[in-house]
Parts: structure tokens; sequence; C-alpha cells
């Protein structure tokens, strides 16, 4: 492709860039979200009302968010700030409810057990149901980055470079070649983080993978 061999480290540039927006917001999207499941499901009367608002928030349409942010928090309309926000934004959405799923998938029998061998309703929280509730998580997670992988593309159009820069720029210039390596790299992107959260799983979870051998 010409246009890929004379501007492959501009196309660099710009997926480093869409890195740089993405990490922040998947990382953000988990610190808020796990906590939030995890009083939803501890405290099922308000847990569900607050699930189901933040559930809401995924849809409202990237650009109105994109536009609503920057008046609500004071950050230029054109920053990565903003960007991140929202993404987080997203994020969260996406994982509240996965992280309640995950919390209550964990058997009651378990954290009665943890107690009962003298652990603190706090240690057997961080020692005993949030590792059982990780692979539950860990799915979640894997939905929130091809997600936010996608909807960083969005912020080419308040002037976000990112991926989505070639997308735009391919369109209103018409270069298909861009506009094909720009969907390219997203793809790419988005399957090279799944990769890197399967494979961080896998190392997290060592248990997961003796039950499957010994079920084999």
């Amino acid at each position: 492709m010409t246009w890929l061999r004379f501007n492959w480290q501009y196309a660099l540039d710009l997926a480093g860039q869409h890195l740089l927006l993405c990490l922040p917001a998947i990382v953000i999207s988990a610190l808020i979200a796990t906590p939030l499941g995890w009083y939803a499901w501890s405290r099922p009367r308000w847990g569900r009302p607050l699930i189901l608002a933040a559930t809401l928030l995924y849809a409202i349409p990237a650009l109105p968010l994109l536009i609503v942010i920057p008046l609500v928090i004071g950050t230029p309309l054109r920053s990565s700030a903003t960007m991140i926000a929202a993404l987080s934004v997203y994020g969260v959405a996406l994982l509240a409810g996965t992280a309640r799923d995950a919390f209550a998938s964990v058997d009651p029998r378990v954290r009665e057990a943890a107690v009962a061998l003298g652990h603190t309703p706090r240690s057997a929280l961080w020692r005993v149901e949030l590792p059982l509730a990780l692979p539950v998580l860990l799915s979640g997670l894997r939905v929130v980055v091809v997600s936010s992988i996608g909807l960083v593309t969005m912020g080419a159009l308040v002037g976000v470079p990112s991926l989505g820069t070639l997308l735009t720029d391919g369109f209103q210039r018409g270069i298909a070649a861009e506009v094909a390596v720009g969907m390219l790299a997203t793809v790419i992107l988005a399957l090279l983080l799944d990769s890197l959260v399967l494979a961080a799983s896998r190392l997290l979870l060592p248990w997961r993978r003796a039950v499957s051998k010994a079920t084999a």
C-alpha cells in the first residue's frame, strides 16, 4: 500500500496516542466499577437502581457526551482528559453490572468458611471473594477493552488525535487506503489488548488451568 509506505510513522504515532487514551480509561473504569459492583451486590436495595443508572449511561451518544463532559468537569473540549473521562463513563457503565454479578457468583459457603477460619469481612473480601470473582470481572474487562478501542475513534470528530484521525482524514480527502489502515489498525489494537487481558487472566487464575486439565 503506497499510502502506508510513506505514512507508517504517522500511523504509528496515532496508534500510540490511541493507546494513551484507552489505557488510563480502562484502569479508571475498573477502579470505579469494581467497588460499585461490590456495593450493588452487598446492598441490593440501593444497588439495583445504582446499576441501572450506570447502565443507562452507555445509552448516551458519544458526541453529546464529549460536549457535556467539558461543561461538567471544566476540561477543554479538544483534550485527551475529556476523551479519557468519556471512555471511563462508558467503561463503568459496561463493567458495573458485571462486577455485581462477579461478587454474586461467589458461593456464600466460601464466605462463611473464610469467616470461620478467622478472616475479618475486609480480609475475606480481599483474600477470598475478590480472587474468586476475578474470572467474571476479567471477562467483563475484555468487553470494556474492545469497546474502548472502538469508541476512542470518535474523538477524532472533536479534534482529539487517535486512529480515528485516519478515518476522518481519509474520508474528507477521499483516500481509501488511509481509511483502510485506520480501520485495520483499530481492529489489530483491539485484538492485541484483548489477548493481553486474556493472558493476564491465565496468569492471575492458575487454578482454572488446573481445573481445566483435570476435567479434560
